[in-house]
């Protein structure tokens, strides 16, 4: 009998050992956001660590990512790394986490991204085949075409009406290499006007050191929309190739990170909070000017929300 008791109270003890044993460590994982380390991530041991994510940005590329005035970075593209940031706190079971913003450049993106020096790149990035042997991409938030914008007066109603003609593109895009591309293989003769920024390639068809500037359909439309006379110009119907998706810029070989992300836009997208940021950005008045670009959800666009997944074509 005695021996029996004594193995009771044993068992007890170590029963409560290991009670307490579990409690510990369940304040130590509440403590610690143990969730970076078992998603196994270096972005997100960096975030948890730090508390910070960095967010890389444009400062002229309306309505995706551009700077107001006031020094803030805005846009569609923003808002929805924003909401990717929240998700990525309450993974990690932060307390809070700050946002860091640095200017990633058509020509730095892909480096900042590589160095570690920004953790999401936020913008208007094209996924194709070719860039993906460096970075990664998360689901596609919009889809969109290569097309040039000219003057109406300038009667540029085709690529080959391009021929012979000063036009210019954005250095580090798509863009400029499907421009050259098609140039050399139709013997266009086009010279080619290589901008730093989408602002001054557009500004370069304003001032008429261009007769036309090659990008993005949709970047076209917003620099058309807050140029000073938008009825002056056109964009053409003719593309330089089939609609392309823009992702959001990730690190190589960060499954984790890039899962994580995924989430949380397949939320947003699923939930009609990306229907409600698109809205925002691309039917309403857009700070500063609040011109509005009356632009509505395409078909294309409506199926990702619908239905996210990789675009790994």
């Amino acid at each position: 009998m005695q021996h029996s008791d004594t193995r009771l109270r044993l068992s007890k003890c170590f029963s409560l050992i290991s009670i307490l044993c579990a409690a510990t460590i369940c304040a130590q994982s509440v403590s610690h956001p143990a969730a970076a380390e078992d998603l196994k991530s270096p972005t997100l041991e960096k975030i948890a660590r730090t508390k910070t994510i960095t967010i890389g940005h444009r400062q002229d590329e309306l309505p995706f990512s551009y700077v107001t005035p006031d020094g803030v970075a805005r846009g569609y593209s923003i808002d929805l790394c924003r909401e990717i940031a929240e998700h990525v706190r309450q993974t990690l079971k932060l307390d809070t986490i700050k946002i860091d913003y640095v200017v990633a450049t058509a020509a730095t993106r892909f480096l900042l991204v590589k160095s570690g020096k920004i953790d999401m790149e936020c913008s208007a990035t094209t996924n194709n085949a070719e860039r993906r042997e460096q970075v990664a991409f998360s689901y596609p938030h919009f889809i969109t075409a290569t097309r040039f914008v000219s003057k109406k007066s300038s009667s540029l109603n085709t690529i080959r009406d391009l021929a012979g003609r000063t036009v210019a593109s954005t250095t580090g895009t798509i863009n400029i290499a499907q421009l050259q591309n098609l140039n050399r293989a139709e013997k266009l003769n086009i010279s080619v006007l290589i901008a730093k920024l989408n602002s001054e390639a557009f500004a370069a068809v304003e001032n008429n050191r261009a007769s036309a500037f090659v990008m993005d359909d949709v970047l076209l439309a917003a620099n058309v929309a807050f140029s000073k006379s938008p009825e002056d110009y056109v964009i053409s119907k003719d593309a330089f190739g089939p609609p392309e998706p823009y992702g959001i810029l990730l690190p190589k070989d960060d499954e984790a990170f890039k899962t994580l992300v995924n989430e949380a836009l397949f939320s947003i997208f699923t939930n009609g909070g990306a229907e409600a940021i698109y809205n925002k950005w691309f039917m309403s008045p857009v700070p500063p000017d609040n011109r509005n670009f009356n632009l509505p959800l395409s078909p294309e666009l409506k199926a990702v929300f619908k239905e996210p997944k990789e675009y790994l074509q």
